[in-house]
């Protein structure tokens, strides 16, 4: 390769026979004289060209490519253009402007929606505030309540601790937790309580099948549920336990589908398990090696001007901000619960789904094997629910466009999910609207979808 010294030298070599400190002069014909003038200045124009070459190239090799690295730690994923993986950038412009809609109306406070495919971010787009009345808009490092989209997290940490042998998936819990080994059970118009005939396994729970319920209703099972004040602040996971092995179940174990605190009990589960407390499992087994450094059950005190204002809408669709939302030990600080207590950013969600995607691996840190992420978005139940997923199958074929085999969760402030092996797609919506009554989920699902070129 040219360098400074070597195209010095080759200038000298030409402008004289023997140097430009040759100890003698040497006179040359006139002809000559211009002829070397003119060799001179094309050499040097060739070499100054190759010189400028090499340090361009020098410099490309050894300078550190910071912009994918900027891109991880921001958005979660490398950024790609959307026609390199299949996906028109003038489709995916159709998100922000539908989304948009919703916030001009005052319908929603904000939005952060992503798309990947094969591996690579095409879509990344914030919307809005995250604080109405202080005017802070959404950032793409802005702090959302995941609330259920922290049970597939848990399901994983459950699934974790199934490959390295501790337990098989008909396994009684009371193996492990012994406040479970006599459970009661309500008739089916909770009339009468019943010894339960069948024991509660780890599978029941991943399915929620148990026969543990939230307490939302209007039975007597509920008002069970709410003066036991399950998931107390302040409590624990053991107190939690301890307070739901008194109440009846609401049917036999594996007998039906019953969204429930089913999760909640496999964050304790893994607790025992595991011998560590839950978080810190959470944090030294799935988070820290994944590089998700903003998900936990509170807000540290540096990261709380990221931390979004969570709403819920007026009977007119208008905004009301929820002061002492669910699961709220202070307004930073969650009850550790499996089901519902994390909070998370896009990126962070957007490196857990891919690992999932990717079967159970991410930028060579491995959290799953791949036949076990197939177990857990197999359809266990009713053939539409797989180990802490939604899953579309072909009994259960979509309404909308969605692929066989994707899977997802949402969560209760309007945060959503899914994950698509067939089209090596991962989508997030974040937003914080509890009750939500308008359809942009599916309206995002399909703007997503309608966006596919192969």
């Amino acid at each position: 390769m040219f360098s400074v010294t070597a195209t010095v030298y080759l200038f000298n070599r030409v402008l004289t026979p023997k140097g430009f400190f040759a100890e003698k002069p040497y006179r040359q014909p006139l002809k000559e004289k211009r002829l070397r003038k003119f060799t001179c200045v094309c050499l040097l124009l060739f070499c100054l060209t190759i010189l400028g070459c090499g340090l361009t190239n020098i410099t490309s090799k050894n300078s550190t490519p910071t912009k994918p690295e900027k891109d991880v730690e921001s958005y979660g994923l490398p950024i790609a253009t959307p026609e390199d993986v299949g996906v028109s950038t003038k489709r995916l412009k159709r998100i922000r402007t539908l989304l948009q809609g919703y916030v001009n109306s005052g319908q929603l406070p904000g939005f952060l929606t992503v798309v990947a495919r094969r591996g690579k971010i095409v879509h990344f787009e914030t919307i809005g505030m995250q604080d109405v009345e202080n005017s802070k808009p959404v950032e793409p490092d802005t702090i959302f309540r995941i609330y259920s989209m922290s049970k597939p997290i848990t399901s994983v940490a459950v699934m974790m601790l199934y490959e390295e042998g501790h337990f098989q998936l008909g396994t009684p819990v009371s193996q492990f937790i012994p406040e479970f080994e006599n459970m009661k059970v309500y008739n089916e118009d909770q009339t009468e309580v019943l010894d339960a005939k069948r024991k509660i396994t780890v599978k029941h729970l991943l399915t929620h099948t148990a026969g543990f319920t939230y307490g939302w209703g209007n039975k007597p099972v509920d008002a069970r549920y709410r003066e036991a004040n399950i998931r107390e602040p302040g409590s624990t996971l053991v107190d939690m336990v301890e307070k739901l092995s008194k109440i009846p179940l609401v049917h036999e174990p594996g007998e039906r589908w019953t969204y429930s605190v089913s999760t909640d009990v496999l964050g304790y589960f893994v607790e025992v398990v595991s011998g560590m407390p839950f978080e810190e499992f959470l944090q030294t087994r799935i988070f820290g090696p994944l590089g998700m450094v903003d998900t936990a059950f509170s807000v540290p005190s540096e990261k709380v001007d990221r931390f979004a204002a969570l709403y819920r809408p007026t009977k007119e669709n208008g905004l009301e901000r929820t002061r002492r939302p669910a699961l709220e030990v202070d307004e930073y600080t969650f009850f550790p619960s499996g089901g519902g207590g994390l909070v998370s950013t896009a990126a962070d969600y957007m490196r857990f789904s891919q690992m999932l995607l990717n079967g159970g691996e991410l930028d060579g840190v491995r959290i799953l094997g791949k036949k076990t992420v197939e177990l857990m978005r197999y359809p266990h139940h009713n053939n539409r629910f797989g180990l802490g997923f939604r899953v579309i199958t072909d009994e259960n074929p979509p309404n909308i466009l969605e692929s066989i085999g994707s899977f997802s969760w949402g969560g209760a402030a309007a945060t959503t999910f899914w994950i698509d092996p067939q089209e090596e797609l991962v989508a997030v919506l974040m937003t914080q609207l509890l009750n939500n009554r308008y359809p942009f989920h599916q309206q995002f699902k399909v703007l997503t979808y309608q966006a596919l070129t192969e």
